[in-house]
């Protein structure tokens, strides 16, 4: 159960899945397939769909690698939130644009699994918001050559194995796969 009141809804928050950040990522097809199928049924069910795109000096805003990756199509009416940090909620509307909708409970998906997605379920979390992972619709790269000691296949089953056990007063975290994953909250 969420923390904030009056937010029983819940939404799917995409988070990051543009050309120049998943081109290079574990499992991009199946991943980007899965996210669909998310975003299908949350429009299909009547559930807010966000998307976040990140923009810093690797990935400027307006170039072909900060573009979304066109299997994914974000509809007029769905809010885009423009990030530059890791956490979605940092110096960004996100905030807001949750609150607006009366969600308390969001499903997250995308990219990158030890960057944008572990740092936006964190802030999730300490913002009041139970959270779940959806453990087969993220991924990252293989981030070895900058010292990290695992490959994204162990980075993703990390996340998701530590995920399930996230609590905090009022609220949960949780991982389901695609298949599972459960819009009403319940």
């Amino acid at each position: 159960m969420t923390a904030l009141e009056n937010r029983p809804r819940t939404a799917l928050l995409v988070i990051d899945v543009q050309n120049g950040v998943v081109g290079e990522a574990w499992e991009r097809d199946r991943v980007v397939a899965n996210i669909r199928q998310l975003v299908d049924r949350a429009r299909s069910e009547d559930v807010p769909v966000l998307w976040v795109q990140h923009s810093d000096d690797g990935l400027p805003q307006g170039s072909p690698e900060w573009e979304y990756v066109p299997e994914l199509e974000r509809l007029e009416a769905e809010p885009l939130v423009h990030k530059t940090y890791g956490d979605s909620f940092e110096a960004t509307d996100l905030e807001e644009r949750l609150a607006e909708r009366g969600v308390g409970r969001l499903v997250i998906a995308g990219a990158q699994t030890d960057a944008c997605i572990r740092s936006t379920l964190h802030g999730a979390l300490v913002r009041g918001y139970d959270t779940t992972l959806v453990a087969d619709a993220h991924t990252t790269e293989d981030m070895r050559q900058w010292g990290v000691p695992i490959g994204p296949a162990e980075a993703i089953a990390y996340t998701n194995s530590y995920w399930g056990f996230a609590s905090a007063p009022g609220r949960t975290g949780s991982v389901v796969p695609t298949a599972e994953v459960d819009f009403s909250g319940v």
